[in-house]
């Protein structure tokens, strides 16, 4: 029996999906478009709010996957944190609030063929890894906040901890970049040096 056969007399199948199913696609699509709205907008904060519409419906995604825990890691982290981040760092370095001309590289046909092809190479390799695998929704072992923490605090906690030395970093170094240098002034007479 192949496989597609087999997956159709279990009550898998492509032909008869259910609402959280409907609801992660229309979740997806419009995530897409959000990501889409923020990589090709040329005014900076837009893309930031964008990027704020992305990340949170990656999170709606994680709560269809009854993954509870790592949805509110990415609404804290990402969405609290790194666009929060962001905002700053675009306030504290004058960068312009309206269109800029410089948000465009003229690469547009380039950046388009690289990004289907990536998108194209990570939906084939996440559909062969998870062709016969189905998430069982009533259990809520996969991504519940024991398991996620215990692999978060055991594997994952150097790079954790890196990124939020890499955050801070960046944040200091927008500080840094606001401050404006004064001209250096003679010690003895107090005027500037010309």
């Amino acid at each position: 029996m192949s496989p597609a056969v087999h997956l159709a007399a279990t009550g898998h199948g492509f032909l008869s999906p259910t609402g959280v199913e409907i609801a992660f696609l229309l979740v997806g699509i419009a995530t897409l478009g959000a990501a889409v709205l923020t990589v090709t907008t040329k005014q900076l904060v837009h893309a930031a709010l964008w990027l704020v519409v992305a990340l949170g419906g990656i999170a709606v995604e994680y709560l269809l996957l009854t993954a509870e825990f790592i949805a509110w890691v990415q609404v804290l982290i990402y969405v609290g944190s790194v666009v929060v981040l962001l905002l700053f760092g675009l306030m504290l370095t004058k960068a312009p609030i309206g269109p800029s001309p410089d948000a465009d590289s003229g690469n547009r046909a380039a950046a388009l063929a690289v990004a289907v092809a990536a998108a194209g190479v990570l939906v084939w390799v996440v559909v062969d890894a998870f062709r016969t695998t189905w998430i069982e929704l009533d259990k809520g072992v996969q991504g519940s906040t024991a398991v996620s923490g215990d692999s978060l605090f055991r594997h994952w906690v150097l790079p954790f901890e890196a990124l939020s030395v890499l955050l801070l970093a960046a944040l200091v170094g927008a500080i840094v970049l606001s401050r404006k240098t004064a001209e250096p002034r003679d010690a003895l007479s107090g005027k500037e040096k010309r």
